[in-house]
């Protein structure tokens, strides 16, 4: 079938006819009044000659005149693409010959570099892409434009957008004109410009009802003809939408903060790293008294703060409380919630989630780790490091020949395993004595100062990974040649096949095999699992040809410049403040003992998820063997409670996999999360006055002191990321599994953190300036800008 009415069309035809005009006969089942039309399908594309003659008699069928003529490629108006724009569209086409080269050009539009490069961007295979082409009847427009069920800018579902523009709205959908823009939220407000309450009325109703109709919120343009009839031209999903918070039985909204950004993660986490993830943040939130409800939204972490929000007593605590981890932004929109009437705090028995408090029983516990290890810091570095090592020889699976039910039930023990008291309350010490100086110094000792104090910081993990991953790039320079021009990939399969040359990577992934970028997440494999990334690090260590640009070096000129300005704060404290001086030097003696253990406490839980991932792995293989899935790593995409399934009763979730993954595949293609959420999916960081800069650079939190200028690298996926020495990092985020990128960045700039984050915490030990919290900064900087990172004024500049 080469040419089909339109009104023949069902979504089911869309190999066949394409997104739109399958779109387009949805709608026409549906009752909706759409300009009738034909669609020329994609057989044409096997001869690649024109039906003419189908087409004249279909164009008469019309009664000729003017028409439309509009793309509708197979990957088109899709849940997850929409190709607004990317194809071609021709309006007012009159008579056949012209009718046949505009169909002619649309079908060529598949192939124009704008095209390819969205289905580039969306892992769209181009060979499996064709087109077809509408036709319609031309309506006569007074006025037209487009319809959004949702708000297409701050994600609210309890809000229609409609922009409009007199005659055909070219305007509207091409951004080129002046347009009008109703956002309709049920309140009653003024109309002006070119639409009238009745209309716009109309124009809301049928946007809910397509959206109810078609299962999702919608893009739709429409047209009033000159007899004020509405006409609708199209209509497909709005594919920019952040998912919504699962329905609950609140009628009143609910407020959510994003929590993976915390670890660096913005990417989405697995099914199966997210029922592990869930339990740990809830503990830990627990342990300061905090219960909260940790909820999956779009594959993200975010925790339930409604309760807190309206608790009188925890509210007064929540934006403090966010400063050391979930950074400034998130505490911009957590203060926006706490003025919102709808989060005031509500008289009557605190509710069973807010919490008043950590137990007596922990409180007591904290005082006395804390005290304990500000007392004697060398004695608790020495039992933190003692059970580090502990954990890092506990047994890494059941004994003897377990079967998958005995792998099962060696992974829930430890999914329930919590945090010793011997990691934990020295990392807290490290951390009050690394943020009370600021207080107590003010008008004494500046930001920078105390920054540049708590850099070059001795006994952290990280840092002695980075370090040891650099003396491996040294020892392997003998080879210089192979590792830099061979793919990391490449690389990686040579030495698991056993094939390079002995650089000592053996001895490394010993120690820190266990890591890995959004390591935090069960579903994500380990360095030791997969090298690659390894490989990309060591290249980028190997351009590094000046000698003091050598990461050692440094950190160690870090590390003596923060033992310097410690003197001369301590001295100058002493002599203005004596009492409040001598307070201020002691925290931060302790704060360079202890606050470098920040990273060990996710290092040494590393190895118990490192453990669990083996076993489900392996649990994974059996069932793929009796074919309950279709690969081992496919149980990464099942919760704990669906693999027991899997196991005991034999259940068969190959399918939910395959959708899962699908989702997966979507969402790691996002590029912005939001920080918070309400649960009618509207972005509260959106709705915030966006702050002004009068010089046009780009805001951020100063994180690590200095200031440095260099051409921009940005970076999404550090696994084969390269770092010339000298380039500013420009990321969404970053975690542990980044720091390798440290080592030759001259500055970093992040979308997301907190300055005690992970990421700030590396930069300032490395001695590297760093501001975090630029929003957009990946958008809006490109690789090869040269930027200058200047922490001292929080600002990103593009020159």
């Amino acid at each position: 079938m080469r040419v089909i009415a339109l009104s023949e069309l069902t979504r089911e035809m869309i190999d066949l006819v394409g997104g739109k005009a399958a779109g387009l006969g949805e709608l026409i089942r549906l009752g909706e009044r759409v300009p009738e039309g034909f669609c020329v399908t994609t057989a044409v594309d096997d001869t690649d000659v024109l039906p003419e003659a189908e087409i004249e008699a279909a164009y008469r069928r019309l009664g000729g005149g003017p028409v439309a003529v509009r793309s509708s490629a197979t990957a088109e108006d899709l849940p997850d693409a929409s190709f607004a724009g990317m194809q071609d569209t021709y309006l007012d086409v009159t008579g056949l010959a012209d009718l046949l080269a505009a169909i002619e050009k649309c079908r060529r539009s598949l192939h124009t570099a704008r095209a390819v490069a969205y289905r580039d961007a969306h892992d769209i295979d181009h060979a499996t892409v064709r087109m077809a082409v509408v036709v319609q009847r031309m309506v006569a427009p007074a006025v037209a434009g487009v319809l959004f069920t949702a708000n297409p800018v701050t994600g609210s579902r309890s809000e229609t957008v409609v922009e409009a523009a007199a005659g055909p709205g070219t305007s509207v959908v091409d951004g080129g004109g002046d347009v009008d823009r109703y956002v309709l939220d049920g309140s009653p407000r003024p109309v002006e410009g070119v639409l009238t309450a009745d209309q716009l009325d109309e124009l809301r109703r049928a946007g809910e009802r397509l959206q109810r109709r078609l299962g999702g919120p919608q893009d739709v343009e429409w047209a009033y003809d000159r007899a004020g009839v509405l006409w609708l031209l199209q209509s497909r999903p709005i594919t920019t939408l952040f998912p919504l918070p699962p329905a609950t039985d609140d009628p009143e909204p609910r407020l959510y903060l994003e929590f993976g950004h915390v670890q660096g993660m913005l990417r989405p986490v697995t099914p199966m790293g997210m029922s592990t993830l869930k339990a740990v943040v809830a503990a830990m939130l627990a342990s300061f008294g905090l219960r909260v409800e940790i909820t999956d939204i779009g594959g993200r972490l975010y925790g339930d703060l409604t309760d807190l929000a309206r608790d009188p007593s925890a509210r007064k605590r929540l934006v403090k409380l966010m400063a050391v981890d979930f950074g400034p932004r998130a505490q911009a929109v957590m203060e926006r919630a706490l003025a919102d009437p709808r989060f005031a705090p509500r008289p009557g028995p605190r509710t069973r989630r807010a919490g008043g408090g950590p137990t007596a029983g922990t409180a007591v516990r904290a005082v006395r780790g804390v005290v304990g290890a500000l007392a004697r810091p060398e004695a608790a570095r020495a039992r933190l490091f003692a059970e580090v090592d502990r954990l890092a020889a506990s047994p890494t699976g059941p004994p003897g020949q377990p079967t998958a039910a005995d792998r099962l039930r060696f992974v829930r023990d430890l999914d329930t395993a919590t945090g010793p008291d011997d990691i934990v309350w020295p990392i807290v010490a490290g951390m009050l004595a690394a943020t009370l100086p600021a207080h107590l110094l003010k008008g004494v000792a500046s930001r920078h100062e105390i920054d540049t104090v708590l850099g070059g910081m001795p006994h952290n993990v990280t840092i002695e990974m980075d370090l040891a991953l650099w003396q491996l790039a040294d020892r392997a320079r003998a080879h210089r040649e192979l590792l830099l021009t061979t793919p990391p990939q490449e690389l990686a399969d040579r030495y698991r096949r056993g094939a390079l040359p002995d650089i000592g990577l053996d001895a490394f992934l010993l120690r820190y095999g266990h890591r890995a970028v959004a390591e935090v997440d069960l579903g994500v494999p380990r360095w030791d699992e997969d090298p690659t990334p390894v490989f990309a690090v060591i290249a980028n260590y190997l351009r590094v040809t000046e000698p003091d640009q050598a990461p050692d070096r440094r950190f160690a000129r870090a590390a003596a410049t923060a033992e310097a300005t410690l003197a001369d704060v301590v001295a100058r404290a002493r002599r203005k403040r004596p009492v409040r001086g001598r307070l201020a030097g002691f925290l931060l003696r302790r704060a360079r003992s202890l606050a470098g253990l920040r990273e060990a406490g996710k290092f040494a839980g590393l190895y118990r998820l490192r453990a669990m991932r083996r076993q489900l792995l392996l649990i994974g293989a059996e069932l793929a063997d009796g074919g309950l899935l279709a690969r081992a790593d496919d149980i990464m995409f099942l919760t704990l409670d669906e693999a027991a399934s899997a196991v005991h009763d034999r259940a068969d979730h190959r399918s939910t996999v395959a959708a899962r993954q699908a989702v997966h595949r979507r969402e790691l293609r996002r590029r912005a999360v939001p920080v918070a959420l309400l649960s009618d999916g509207t972005d509260l960081e959106a709705v915030l006055p966006a702050p002004a800069d009068p010089t046009g650079a780009l805001r951020g939190v100063g994180a690590a002191v200095g200031v440095a200028t260099g051409p921009a690298r940005v970076v999404h996926d550090p696994a084969t990321a390269q770092v010339r020495p000298g380039e500013i990092l420009v990321a969404p985020t970053t975690d542990p599994g980044w720091t390798p990128l440290f080592l030759t960045a001259a500055g970093l700039v992040t979308e997301t953190g907190a300055v005690m984050a992970h990421g700030p915490t590396v930069a300032r030990e490395y001695g590297i300036p760093a501001v975090i919290c630029v929003p957009g900064a990946t958008r809006l900087i490109r690789t090869g800008d040269v930027v200058t990172v200047d922490a001292a004024a929080g600002t990103v500049t593009v020159a």
